[in-house]
């Protein structure tokens, strides 16, 4: 079970590779990490390594949100979730941890594509 977890972890996350997501600052009116996490009304975090890949997971809710696929206070909930989750793995930098970090991303990384996919059809093209 646990291999099966981890084969959908790891398809999840090359899939992400697929979808095109600007770089953090915001370049080309996309907008910047810290632009997203202000959207809810909460502090920035700081993702440290993992930035890019919250990047990504975030602009897609982001663009699900935009195209009335996923409410605000969904797009809030599932940032709040990443960062709570993540804060839990930096208090506790042990193997273990940064294995349920991991799998939690990843789910949280597929979630946020299936999420674009339905309201995105650049994604859903042949």
């Amino acid at each position: 079970m646990r291999k099966l977890l981890m084969a959908g972890a790891v398809g999840a996350l090359m899939l992400s590779g697929c979808v095109s997501t600007p770089d953090m600052s915001g370049a080309m009116g996309a907008p910047s990490l810290s632009a997203l996490q202000s959207m809810c009304g909460t502090a920035a975090v700081d993702y440290g390594a993992d930035s890019q890949s919250v990047y990504s997971a975030l602009f897609d809710a982001y663009v699900a949100q935009k195209r009335g696929g996923l409410s605000k206070d969904q797009f809030c909930a599932f940032q709040a979730g990443i960062a709570g989750q993540h804060s839990a793995f930096t208090a506790n930098r042990t193997t273990a941890a940064r294995s349920a970090w991991a799998t939690f991303f990843a789910d949280q990384r597929a979630q946020a594509l299936s999420w674009r996919a339905a309201v995105d059809p650049t994604l859903r093209a042949g």
